[in-house]
């Protein structure tokens, strides 16, 4: 009989990040669904749109998340199942979530994300 199931699939990577759904290594995260979330929001710009359409009043030498990055992770964390915004004080140092939203560095703590 034919194994029909591939060993890994391989998706866009982030800075020399690669990522790579693997279905015989110990689990990293559960969160794996962000990946097809991030491809999916990447192929019809979603949050991008979005973020362009909201006012930006902040100083920009004082921010270091854009509100691209801050839209795609509240809503990113959302679809995860992280209704909370405080859920997002360990969510910022994870490397799948930095990942499906295009960071390679901490993302924005709770409250950055309660002010936007």
């Amino acid at each position: 009989m034919a194994n029909c199931t591939p060993n890994s699939l391989s998706f866009s990577g982030l800075k020399g990040r690669k990522v790579e759904a693997e279905f015989s290594a110990t689990p990293i995260t559960s969160d794996g669904g962000g990946i097809l979330l991030r491809s999916a929001d990447a192929r019809i710009k979603l949050t991008d749109r979005a973020a362009k359409s909201l006012t930006d009043n902040r100083r920009k030498a004082s921010c270091r998340h854009s509100v691209a990055t801050m839209l795609k992770q509240r809503v990113y964390g959302l679809a995860l199942g992280y209704e909370d915004l405080n859920d997002h004080d360990v969510l910022r140092h994870d490397p799948a979530l930095q990942t499906f939203v295009g960071r390679d560095v901490e993302l924005a703590s709770s409250p950055t994300l309660c002010r936007f």
